[in-house]
C-alpha cells in the first residue's frame, strides 16, 4: 500500500516539528512538504499534489479557510484536514463550506490525529470530539421563529457584515470573526453602502440599528 503523502501547513515551527516527528514515526505516512502561510500552502499543493493537507486557519497572508477554498478549486481530490486552536461555530462552518473534510483541535493526541488522517484519506468526514459535540448541539437547537428579513436587497454575507458593523466592529474585527480577508470585508462594505444608498459607516449603522440588526 502506498504511503499517505501529507503537506503540513502551519506557521508555528514547534507545531510543525511535532507533526513531522509524529508522521515520520508512523508506517504508511510521508511528509511531502511544509508551508508556513496560506499562499505557500496553495503553491505547494499545486506543485506537490499531496494526498492530504493538515491546514491551520490563522496564518500570514491568505488564511487557511481561503487557502482551502482555492486549493480545492483546482485540486478537488486533495483531502484537507483543518488542525487549529479555533473551536467557534463560525470557524467550523467556514471550513466546512470551503470544502475541508475534517476539523481537529490542536492538542489532539497521536491516536486521534492518526485516525483523522486515515479517515480523510478514505474520503470520510472527521471531527475532534469537542467539535462533534458542538455540531450536535447546534443542529439540535430549535429553529428561531421566522422574522421579517431586513434589507432583502442585501446578500446573506452583506447582512451578516452589516449586523457586525451595527454592533460596533471595525473591518479588522469583522475579517477575523468571519475568517475572511480584509479585502473581502471592504468589498462587501462598499456594496452595502451602495445598496442602502448611504454615504458612510455612521449612516449605515443608523439604518441597521433602526431595523434591529444590532441585536440579531
Amino acid at each position: 500500500m502506498d504511503s499517505i503523502r501529507i503537506l503540513i501547513a502551519d506557521d508555528h515551527p514547534l507545531f510543525r516539528d511535532g507533526l513531522r516527528a509524529l508522521l515520520n514515526s508512523l508506517a504508511g505516512t510521508e511528509v511531502a512538504g511544509e508551508a508556513t502561510s496560506g499562499d505557500e500552502a496553495i503553491a505547494k499543493a499545486a506543485a506537490l499534489q499531496p494526498d492530504i493537507i493538515l491546514m491551520d486557519i490563522n496564518m500570514p497572508g491568505v488564511n487557511g479557510i481561503e487557502a482551502t477554498r482555492k486549493i480545492l478549486q483546482t485540486s478537488p481530490h486533495i483531502g484537507i484536514l483543518v488542525v487549529t486552536m479555533f473551536e467557534d461555530d463560525d470557524s467550523v462552518f467556514a471550513a466546512m463550506r470551503a470544502g475541508a473534510r475534517g476539523y481537529m483541535l490542536k492538542g489532539a493526541d497521536q491516536t486521534e490525529m492518526l485516525r483523522a488522517i486515515q479517515a480523510v484519506s478514505s474520503g470520510e468526514a472527521i471531527f475532534s470530539p469537542a467539535i462533534a459535540t458542538r455540531l450536535m448541539h447546534f443542529f439540535s437547537r430549535p429553529a428561531p421563529a421566522a422574522i421579517t428579513q431586513a434589507f432583502p436587497e442585501l446578500t446573506e454575507r452583506e447582512r451578516e457584515i452589516l449586523t457586525l458593523i451595527a454592533q460596533g466592529h471595525n473591518n479588522g474585527d469583522i475579517a477575523a470573526k468571519l475568517v475572511i480577508s480584509p479585502k473581502t470585508v471592504r468589498n462587501n462594505v462598499s456594496n452595502i453602502f451602495s445598496k442602502l444608498q448611504v454615504a458612510d459607516r455612521a449612516q449605515a449603522i443608523v439604518r441597521a440599528r433602526a431595523a434591529g440588526l444590532a441585536t440579531v
